[in-house]
């Protein structure tokens, strides 16, 4: 049977509707990469290891949170006030686990400001394989409208993501008949694929600057062997880092700096220019680096995270080396070997590019 868990924050902050599973972890990063690059094994049925953050690194997050934190609340109140404006008695679905930060603290200001009960999941969507249709079945089961529900997410990059929730919602409106919206609610729309953003600048939200430890101790999503069809997709609980979990401190802090007082009037943001901006990059990064697979290139700094954290980069470009902005991805950098190119022309703060493996 489907059981909502809410990991590390409190049952009224989120529900997660994933099934914690255990795995074996991949340890050879080399070899993740070769069997995701030449469609061996999709990404999602292999994890990498999730260290805990070095003393240096906890450092570096403490310091974004201290720069960046009030940028990233404000930018909440404005997300609030796009949903407030879009939706009434919204019900925030996440996308796990960029989004979920941010729909926790999008869950508590919509909460304080209008006095309603914003019930907040966090649900799968998975590159090439879709959103967890059992997690929308779910939430529909328990009396919500479909028209309701709001997507959230941290951020853009290419729009990827974008693209396979609207691909996913059609299927599930057609399949099951109801009238779910596939705008997507974010923080930073660096690819110009929704109108409903705080903004476009790239700029470090300090939640993408760790894994588990700021995200309810949850992993990303999986969807493997051990996923059944009636399963919620999957994850792995680390309750074994509880002691070191700044998830229910950094939303309380992220509160600290949202701003009292009424809601600031919202409206949709153009997208054509950011959006033409992105796929120039992208076509010009590979036609420079001679990259086939779009997937190889991740733009803007919550991206290139992710690529240093657990993929195989093969460089860091960085717009500024001085900037503090992207102090943690030049530690990252130094720790895994990657080499770092200045782009003062950079459209970015940072992207990075995944390494190449031989299809053999």
């Amino acid at each position: 049977m489907m059981k909502a868990f809410h990991g590390s924050y409190l049952p009224h902050q989120v529900q997660f509707l994933l099934k914690p599973i255990e795995m074996q972890l991949m340890e050879d990063v080399k070899e993740k990469e070769r069997l995701i690059q030449t469609g061996a094994k999709h990404y999602s049925e292999m994890l990498s290891p999730e260290a805990l953050p070095s003393p240096a690194y906890w450092a570096l997050f403490e310091r974004a949170c201290v720069q960046h934190l009030p940028q990233m609340a404000q930018d909440c109140r404005q997300l609030a006030a796009l949903i407030a404006r879009e939706r009434q008695a919204p019900v925030l679905v996440s996308l796990a686990r960029a989004g979920t930060p941010v729909g926790v603290a999008l869950q508590a200001i919509l909460s304080r400001h209008y006095g309603w009960q914003v019930p907040h999941f966090s649900v799968s969507i998975i590159r090439d394989r879709g959103i967890d249709a059992n997690a929308l079945r779910y939430i529909l089961q328990q009396g919500f409208a479909s028209e309701q529900i709001v997507f959230i997410d941290g951020w853009t990059g290419k729009g990827v993501i974008h693209r396979e929730l609207c691909k996913a919602v059609a299927d599930v409106n057609r399949r099951e008949g109801v009238n779910l919206s596939s705008d997507l609610f974010v923080l930073s729309d660096l690819a110009g694929v929704t109108p409903f953003a705080a903004g476009s600048e790239d700029y470090l939200i300090p939640s993408a600057i760790l894994n588990a430890c700021v995200s309810g101790l949850v992993s990303r999503s999986i969807l493997n062997e051990q996923i059944g069809a009636t399963d919620f997709h999957g994850c792995v609980f680390f309750k074994e880092w509880a002691a070191h979990d700044v998830s229910q401190r950094f939303i309380r802090d992220l509160l600290n700096h949202v701003p009292q007082g009424d809601l600031p009037p919202a409206q949709p943001l153009p997208t054509a220019e950011r959006a033409q901006q992105n796929r120039d990059f992208i076509a010009a990064m590979q036609a420079e680096f001679a990259i086939g697979n779009v997937n190889l290139i991740k733009p803007g700094i919550g991206e290139a995270t992710r690529v240093l954290l657990r993929r195989q980069p093969q460089r860091l470009l960085l717009r500024d080396a001085d900037l503090p902005a992207v102090q943690h991805l030049r530690q990252l950098a130094a720790e895994k070997q990657v080499a770092i190119e200045i782009r003062p022309r950079l459209p970015y703060l940072a992207t990075a590019l995944i390494q190449k493996r031989n299809h053999d």
